[in-house]
């Protein structure tokens, strides 16, 4: 994800585009290591399930403070803040990117550690995950209510690791990435219109107030080590199992 020819003159792109490129999901050992990993052995109903409740505390943490964004605060922006928050929350006939990854899991054998409605309260849900998550929970908590910059770069960066943990898993359960988890995110675009949509969201407030550029950057820089922190665990997890 190397800065494109286009994003020479917008610097604040450029810079975005170095720190995804430094934490690009993809590359991270965890996938290459869930791809390589026994079927017998990431068939465990517990190992799947550990999986998947770290994964579901980490992103249910950036969906739920997504509701506190700051600087979007005008009708418009609010308009187009709340498109991005229907695509997550209020998918036809009630359901979620909650619930779709959890029937995703249960569809490959995992055995889910908690119900969905105990994934709440970040600070008691930071206790019941490892360390590394918890870490994760917590940037999230404290970060996307400071400026938009870690917001952005986790939305940057989600098509990349949304396209990698399907490959992965995919290799042990070949159907999964025709779940709508996967399936309806890569047929409409969803990660990659958010990522833009973020961008531009960005480029529009740090223009407005430039003196915004420099706690979006150091945000969007530490939220991009913590997703790799994040990526760290659950690359012990595969490896210890």
């Amino acid at each position: 994800m190397e800065p494109r020819a286009e994003e020479q003159d917008r610097p604040l792109r450029r810079d975005l585009a170095v720190i995804a490129d430094k934490h690009l999901p993809s590359r991270h050992a965890f996938f290459r290591s869930l791809a390589e990993c026994s079927k017998e052995r990431l068939s465990d109903p517990q190992l799947l399930g550990e999986l998947l409740h770290r994964y579901q505390a980490a992103m249910h943490a950036t969906r739920a403070m997504a509701y506190s964004l700051p600087s979007l605060d005008s009708p418009e922006l609010r308009k187009r803040k709340l498109r991005i928050l229907v695509d997550d929350d209020g998918l036809p006939g009630g359901d979620t990117h909650h619930y779709q990854l959890r029937r995703a899991f249960i569809g490959m054998g995992a055995k889910p550690k908690m119900d969905d409605d105990c994934y709440d309260d970040l600070s008691t849900l930071q206790t019941l995950v490892d360390g590394n998550t918890a870490s994760f929970i917590a940037a999230v908590g404290r970060l996307y209510s400071s400026s938009l910059g870690a917001w952005a770069i986790v939305e940057l960066l989600s098509e990349d690791w949304m396209h990698a943990l399907a490959d992965a898993l995919s290799v042990h359960f070949p159907d999964v990435v025709n779940e709508p988890y996967f399936a309806e995110c890569f047929r409409e675009g969803v990660e990659e219109r958010h990522g833009l949509e973020a961008l531009e969201l960005l480029e529009l407030i740090c223009a407005r107030r430039p003196e915004y550029t420099e706690p979006t950057l150091r945000d969007a820089n530490e939220m991009a080590g913590q997703l790799t922190r994040l990526w760290d665990g659950l690359h012990d997890l595969i490896r210890e199992a």
